[in-house]
């Protein structure tokens, strides 16, 4: 009982230090604006369909191979427990890993390049761009262009 106590302990440490280590994905702009700048207007110069890039962050392998390792630790007993564990963990890892992969499909999105008042020109990456076209003035409001 101990064994499968400390197996059960040891693999939650490993799946809460691996979950802190995932990336949550691709960050749409970075912005290093001061808060009292958090609107600024432009004029779009061009509009560029482009393929967002999917990935995984980890969690889905994590989340599978702790369901593996908790369903084959009631297989058996002895070693062939201690077996399945290990076969479970590392079949859910596999299974939850392409779980993921799947629901984080490429997916299109909007680059905006957008000549800013002041003279800056900037590129904003959104899913979708509603009624904007090239030539609008836009106002840049928290890293989402609206029409002005």
């Amino acid at each position: 009982m101990k064994h499968s106590t400390t197996l059960a302990a040891a693999l939650i440490a490993a799946s809460a230090a691996l979950a802190g280590c995932a990336s949550s994905g691709p960050q749409q702009q970075t912005s290093y604006a001061s808060p009292s700048d958090t609107a600024s207007y432009g004029t779009i110069d061009s509009i560029q369909v482009v393929q967002a890039k999917s990935g995984t962050s980890g969690a889905g392998a994590v989340t599978g191979g702790l369901v593996g390792a908790l369903l084959g630790n009631q297989i058996g007993s002895g070693s062939g427990r201690t077996a399945a564990t290990v076969a479970g963990a590392v079949g859910g890892a596999v299974v939850g890993n392409k779980v993921e992969e799947n629901r984080n499909q490429p997916h299109e999105q909007y680059q905006i390049s957008v000549r800013m008042d002041n003279g800056d020109y900037r590129i904003v990456n959104q899913d979708s761009v509603y009624d904007l076209r090239a030539g609008d003035r836009v106002r840049l409001v928290d890293g989402r262009l609206y029409r002005y």
